[in-house]
C-alpha cells in the first residue's frame, strides 16, 4: 500500500551554506516524519567525475551511488539524476515523504523548477526551506570569494560569490529554520528578520516543522517574488542595530556619476537590491544585486511604460500589479526602488551619495534626447565584449 497519496510523492528541499545546520534539519524530520527519506547529492567528488547520491533513513544510509558528470557541471548531473531518483521511490510506493538535501552551493530555485516541471504527476514538491545558524548570516554574506576560491564551486569556472549564493538561497525559501549554535545575538537575528521579513522562522526541533513540510508551494509566486520587476522588497526597519533602508525615486539616475559611486554603494550594506533606471537606457528596467561587497547589475527586460499597449496582456498579473505601486504620471513604471539592510548602516550618508546621482534640476529639464546622449557609464557592464 503506498504511503502517498494520488498526487504524487511529497518532496521538501532543504538547503543552505550552513551544513551543520542543515544536516540537523534533516535528521529531526527524518526522525519525526514516519517512512521518510533522505536524498543527498555530494558535488565534492565532482572533481573525479562523479556526483556521489546517497540515500538514507532515520536509521543510517539505504544506499549510495554515482552519478556522471554532465556538461563538466555538478549540478547538472544533479538535475538529471535527482527526478528519476525521486520518480523511483514515488514508484516503489512506501515513501511518505522525501527530504532533498541540497549541497552547500545549489540553490534552490533552479532544484526546485526541476521538480515541479519535470517530476509532475509523480512526485509534487510540498516545501522549500533554508537551515540557517544565525551567527553565521553575516559571515556568509559578507564572503566575496567566489564559489571556486571557497571549494564550493558545482560548475567549472563557477562565478558568483559565497555572498551572493548565500542570499538567494537565503530569500528564495518561504521557510527558514533556525538552528542556534549558542553563538548568535540580538543583532544576528535581526538581521536575519530584515533580510526576509516575510519568511516563516521556525526552530529545529519544533512539531512545526513537519506540518510546514508538507504545506504546499507555489513555485511560480516564489520565482516572481525574486524576479527585480516584481520583487516584494523588505520595508523599512531598525532593530538591534540593524536597519533596513529603502530609498524611492522617479528621476533618472546619471550614469556616469552612479557608475563612480558604485564601489560606495555596494560596500555600504551587508546586502542591497532593487531595480532602478539610467536616463540614457530609459526602456531598460536594471537590477540591483550586491552582498559581500560585490555588485551585479544587469538588465531584466524592459519597463511596462515602454511597450505597446497590446503587449500587456501577455505580462503576468502579478508584474502589472507591480507596475502599479509605482506607476508616475510622466515615467510611468520606471523607478529607483534599491534597499539596503546592514549592521550600522549609515543611511544619511548613502541617501547622499544616491540622491547626488540622479539628474539634477537642469539636467532633468533637458529632456529624454538629452538624457540619450549623456556618456554611456555602463556600457562595459550591460553590453560587455564577448
Amino acid at each position: 500500500m503506498a504511503l502517498h497519496g494520488p498526487q504524487g510523492l511529497p518532496v521538501v528541499i532543504v538547503g543552505g551554506l550552513h551544513r551543520e545546520a542543515r544536516r540537523k534539519v534533516v535528521d529531526h524530520l527524518l526522525s519525526v516524519v514516519p517512512g521518510s527519506l533522505a536524498l543527498h547529492h555530494d558535488l565534492s567528488t565532482a572533481a573525479d567525475g562523479t556526483v556521489l547520491r546517497q540515500v538514507r533513513d532515520a536509521s543510517g544510509e539505504l544506499s549510495r551511488g554515482e552519478t556522471p558528470l554532465v556538461n563538466d557541471c555538478a549540478c547538472c548531473a544533479l538535475r538529471q539524476d535527482l527526478v528519476p531518483e525521486l520518480e523511483r521511490l514515488a514508484r516503489a510506493g512506501l515513501t511518505r515523504l522525501a527530504v532533498v538535501e541540497l549541497w552547500d552551493s545549489v540553490e534552490p530555485k533552479g532544484m526546485a523548477e526541476v521538480i515541479v516541471h519535470h517530476g509532475a504527476g509523480t512526485v509534487r514538491l510540498t516545501n522549500v526551506t533554508t537551515a540557517v545558524d544565525p551567527a553565521l548570516v553575516l559571515p556568509c554574506l559578507g564572503n566575496g570569494d567566489d564559489l571556486a576560491e571557497a571549494g564550493l564551486a558545482a560548475a567549472a569556472g563557477d562565478q558568483p560569490t559565497v555572498g551572493d549564493t548565500w542570499a538567494r538561497q537565503l530569500e528564495y525559501a518561504p521557510v527558514l529554520v533556525v538552528v542556534e549554535s549558542g553563538d548568535a545575538d540580538d543583532e544576528d537575528r535581526a538581521l536575519l528578520t530584515q533580510l526576509h521579513p516575510t519568511a516563516r522562522q521556525v526552530e529545529a526541533d519544533s512539531a512545526e516543522l513537519a506540518r510546514l513540510a508538507f504545506a504546499g508551494f507555489d513555485v511560480d509566486a516564489a520565482a516572481a517574488a525574486q524576479h527585480p520587476a516584481c520583487a516584494l522588497l523588505p520595508q523599512e526597519a531598525y532593530e538591534a542595530g540593524v536597519t533596513t533602508f529603502v530609498w524611492r525615486r522617479h528621476r533618472p539616475f546619471h550614469p556616469e556619476r552612479l557608475y563612480q559611486a558604485l564601489e560606495d554603494l555596494c560596500c555600504a550594506a551587508a546586502r542591497s537590491r532593487g531595480r532602478f533606471w539610467l536616463a540614457d537606457r530609459p526602456d531598460t528596467l536594471l537590477a540591483w544585486d550586491a552582498a559581500g561587497g560585490a555588485l551585479c547589475v544587469e538588465s531584466a527586460g524592459p519597463w511596462l511604460a515602454s511597450l505597446p499597449d497590446a503587449a500587456w496582456e501577455m505580462v503576468p498579473p502579478v508584474r502589472r500589479a507591480a507596475a502599479a505601486l509605482d506607476w508616475h504620471p510622466e515615467h510611468g513604471d520606471r523607478c529607483q526602488h534599491l534597499v539596503f539592510t546592514s549592521p550600522g548602516l549609515d543611511r544619511d550618508g548613502l541617501a547622499r551619495v544616491l540622491e547626488s546621482c540622479l539628474l539634477t534640476d537642469g539636467e532633468y529639464a533637458a529632456g529624454p534626447e538629452a538624457w540619450r546622449r549623456l556618456p554611456a557609464a555602463f556600457d562595459s557592464l550591460l553590453d560587455p565584449v564577448t
